[in-house]
């Protein structure tokens, strides 16, 4: 079983890019690993806007991150690129905070175009960070995602096989839990 940290950057209390980690999260869970969830927005924003490393809640999220053995990081596309909250929670980390870590990049967005801020945007931030292996992205356009009153999630059946896909390689890809306690 490995550690795995999901990590939502988006800053509104309702949205797409944190109901579709959540259901990846339980997918992971459902795998038999053990999976803690860091809300970005959540973190105490003077912290972040003033790269106030010295926070106790920067610490703890940083020593969190530490202990994952994989990252699922996932982010609505505003702009073309990744939230500003994400970005200012990734300066705040350690230059090389994602070594030997196996990291699955997730966005939603307005179109497919959005896609490329995960490759083009987000992918090389997160390979400067030292990770071990940065699986193949996902983008899930808005239109097929959809949240009923009671707030649950449906992912439309077209896009669940991509998803999948790039679940599943995400979990082939993490070290296995002994040979990464072993090399620690």
């Amino acid at each position: 079983m490995s550690r795995i940290l999901t990590v939502s950057g988006s800053p509104s209390v309702v949205s797409r890019s944190a109901k579709l980690l959540d259901h990846v999260s339980r997918s992971l869970v459902r795998s038999g690993h053990d999976v803690t969830h860091l809300n970005l927005r959540d973190l105490p924003a003077e912290a972040l806007l003033h790269a106030r490393f010295d926070d106790p809640e920067i610490i703890e999220a940083a020593r969190r991150l530490d202990l994952a053995d994989g990252v699922v990081v996932a982010t609505p596309v505003y702009k073309a690129a990744y939230t500003g909250l994400l970005k200012a929670w990734l300066d705040l980390l350690p230059q090389y905070a994602l070594t030997d870590k196996t990291v699955l990049p997730l966005a939603t967005g307005g179109s497919v175009a959005h896609a490329l801020a995960l490759d083009y945007g987000l992918r090389p931030v997160l390979s400067s960070m030292g990770a071990r292996h940065i699986v193949q992205g996902f983008l899930v356009v808005d239109r097929y995602l959809e949240t009923s009153p009671a707030g649950v999630l449906t992912i439309d059946p077209e896009v669940q096989p991509g998803l999948t896909a790039v679940v599943d390689g995400f979990l082939s890809a993490l070290p296995s839990p002994v040979a990464a306690r072993l090399s620690a």
